[in-house]
């Protein structure tokens, strides 16, 4: 049984910067800090910064007055935000700056009196933050069939967004039934769907039409995790989630010449070198990395903790 492995896999740029962000403001104020939401959507992510100080919380009420919190890398609203503002909140905001792009658009397409078509998952922080850049004037649709129920005022002036950890094919098929249905609406400058999300879609497709079975570490509740499982999925393959090692079932590898390995922009590599391991275990010969795209992209971290030092990592 040979192994493929993905490249790029796992950790994006703004996963790193928004755990950097947890560590360097625990350095910087002491334990606790709070973090609303999980940072990132990574199990094995959120209880090592736990076992250093950070409690994670969902909502600002469970948060002391006074106290620091950090918003998570998915975003949040301005409700929030004014929220934690009246609290006296001391706030570091791990937003992913290609989320904060997206704000962007929609209060500017908003300010240009468009109405918003928000594409994205329906429970979603990051949804839910974008849409709750406005108290109206934004949409959520998550399919295509969900285009035709939509009633602008103006259809004129209708604009949308999409999350950023779509599936890039299912985001084009809503894309191109808006644009059916409402000729002139307006898309952003630039494809909202991230670098990272986009870059490991492509391996994925590179990789699964080689592959019996695909395995994508990443945890239930990661979007671009599930979306990984999906594209193997429709390139044919077998394919499963997995958040550890310890989740792999021998039976999915039954008749398996050809295994394929990824992982989420939330999963540690930690995670897929344990699976390989296992794998090995189970009767892998051969783990072969695909050559894939580099990733080089960099975020800065906010002015405060720039120059606070990382917390030793746990």
């Amino acid at each position: 049984m040979e192994v493929l492995l993905a490249s790029p896999r796992g950790f994006c740029a703004g996963v790193e910067r928004a755990i950097e962000i947890v560590e360097r403001a625990l350095a910087l104020c002491g334990r606790p800090i709070y973090v609303r939401h999980e940072i990132v959507h990574n199990r094995t992510v959120v209880e090592r910064l736990r076992a250093q100080g950070a409690v994670f919380v969902e909502e600002l009420d469970e948060v002391p007055p006074g106290a620091t919190v950090v918003f998570s890398a998915h975003g949040v609203s301005k409700a929030v935000r004014a929220e934690a503002e009246r609290r006296g909140l001391r706030v570091f905001d791990a937003t992913c700056p290609l989320v904060t792009k997206v704000h962007v658009e929609v209060a500017k397409m908003l300010a240009a009196g468009y109405e918003v078509v928000m594409i994205g998952h329906r429970g979603h922080p990051e949804a839910e933050g974008t849409v709750g850049q406005a108290d109206a004037g934004i949409t959520l649709i998550e399919t295509a069939e969900e285009v035709e129920r939509l009633r602008p005022r103006d259809p004129a002036r209708l604009a949308y967004v999409t999350q950023t950890t779509l599936s890039v094919d299912d985001a084009a098929r809503i894309v191109a039934a808006l644009k059916a249905r409402f000729p002139d609406i307006r898309g952003p400058k630039r494809d909202d769907i991230c670098y990272a999300t986009q870059n490991r879609q492509d391996a994925v497709k590179t990789m699964a039409p080689r592959c019996d079975v695909v395995i994508v570490v990443g945890s239930p509740n990661s979007s671009n995790s599930n979306r990984l499982r999906e594209v193997a999925e429709q390139a044919g393959a077998r394919a499963y989630l997995v958040e550890s090692a310890a989740d792999l079932r021998p039976e999915w590898l039954a008749g398996a010449r050809c295994v394929g390995v990824t992982a989420g922009a939330s999963a540690p590599e930690v995670l897929v070198e344990a699976l390989l391991g296992r794998l090995k275990a189970l009767g892998a010969s051969e783990v072969r990395t695909l050559p894939g795209v580099v990733e080089r992209v960099v975020f800065t971290l906010p002015r405060e903790l720039a120059a606070s030092p990382a917390r030793e990592s746990a």
